[in-house]
């Protein structure tokens, strides 16, 4: 990492030059030199961070304005930024991830996802998704845990986590699951009333989540069409009236 290199060998080059030609007093050197390592260290993270994050708030809007591969091609363009500040390969891993898995390009969207970061909670849901459309049961449980741990208050994490479990026939370990996000995330509602679907034997609801829901794919997309038809009947009638 560029960034880490460049700091040391600043910090390093301050405390020889402060040894040499002002003073011998290490207390001294040591603070001189650590300055020398933590301000060129930040002015560089926040000059990379900057460029990073104007290159995902344009692909955003590509994708949003249906141009996805050219979204795509700027966040791969932006790997370059990789050698210079730790983990930003893996956040654009898991950006080209997510939306290629938006895409329903699910296999091309796994490796992608694969390497991508661990707290981004959505990109790693949908690689826990994919495991399970796979059959990968174990790689499912196991990319959801680290989901967990990574994300550890947001209540939909451990929604999707607990509907996957269900899936997989796994009722009592999605109660279990719903009910530790319960802890962690000052008591969801979204998260209680699931709790009770489960231990009704009925399915769990997550339309509380909203939009951000249906980009997950868990749901059919002939129910989703089908709640977007209601929505405009509905606007149709109050014109009506």
């Amino acid at each position: 990492m560029l960034n880490m290199i460049i700091s040391l060998a600043l910090s390093a080059l301050s405390a020889a030059l402060m040894v040499k030609f002002v003073t011998d007093n290490m207390l001294i050197v040591v603070a001189v030199s650590t300055v020398f390592f933590f301000v060129p260290f930040i002015l560089i993270s926040r000059i990379v961070m900057k460029k990073l994050e104007a290159v995902m708030v344009a692909a955003q809007r590509d994708v949003q304005a249906n141009r996805a591969e050219k979204g795509i091609s700027s966040l791969k363009a932006a790997f370059k930024y990789g050698a210079w500040q730790i983990y930003t390969k893996q956040q654009i891993n898991s950006q080209i991830g997510s939306i290629l898995y938006m895409k329903r390009d699910f296999n091309e969207a796994v490796p992608y996802l694969e390497k991508g970061f661990v707290r981004n909670w959505v990109g790693m849901a949908m690689l826990g998704i994919a495991y399970m459309k796979k059959n990968k049961t174990g790689k499912m449980i196991a990319t959801f845990n680290k989901a967990v741990s990574g994300t550890r208050k947001e209540p939909m994490i451990y929604a999707l986590y607990a509907f996957c479990l269900d899936k997989v026939g796994e009722r009592q370990k999605a109660i279990g699951i719903l009910q530790k996000g319960l802890k962690k995330s000052s008591k969801d509602e979204r998260l209680q009333e699931n709790i009770e679907l489960l231990q009704a034997g009925k399915k769990m609801k997550m339309k509380a989540f909203g939009d951000m829901w249906y980009q997950f794919h868990l749901e059919k997309p002939g129910a989703i069409i089908k709640k977007q038809t209601k929505m405009m009947t509905g606007r149709r009638k109050q014109v009506v009236r």
